[in-house]
């Protein structure tokens, strides 16, 4: 069963990431107000434990989830090629529009970061809200075909 294992959200561009137990997902604001959260094909971004695992042990460091900036971290699933599909997190909806490709910001965590992160969609993936809802730290995810 795979589970959402992290919340966080920051409030400008540059910002240090706030990580949070739960949090409200709006179709207008996205995650608890995040400063991207706006409605578009890059609202709620969300990282899966073992493609960033993946990701850090090709460069052999252990770094926080939260150093790729994305707002969701889940586990047990596959994100790979997943675009058109649905999270289904607790009641809340997203629709994956895309892969997450890695920013510049991940050469400056950790040299050889950001090619670690290209292959196999490691890097996460953009979502859309389609159906808003409460969200909490070990709520179970699903990856639905609507």
């Amino acid at each position: 069963m795979a589970n959402l294992l992290g919340i966080a959200t920051h409030a400008k561009k540059r910002a240090a990431l706030t990580s949070m137990q739960s949090a409200d997902v709006t179709l207008e604001k996205g995650v608890a107000n995040d400063f991207r959260g706006k409605p578009g094909k890059r609202q709620v971004t969300v990282l899966s434990r073992e493609g960033w695992q993946a990701g850090c042990q090709a460069v052999g460091v252990e770094l926080d989830w939260t150093a790729r900036r994305a707002n969701l971290l889940i586990e047990g699933l596959d994100l790979q090629k997943s675009a058109g599909r649905v999270l289904k997190i607790g009641d809340t909806k997203l629709l994956i529009t895309q892969e997450t490709d890695p920013c510049e910001r991940m050469k400056e965590v950790h040299a050889g970061l950001y090619d670690a992160l290209l292959p196999e969609w490691r890097g996460g993936v953009c979502c859309r809200v389609i159906q808003r809802g409460r969200i909490s730290v070990g709520d179970t995810v699903e990856l639905l075909d609507e």
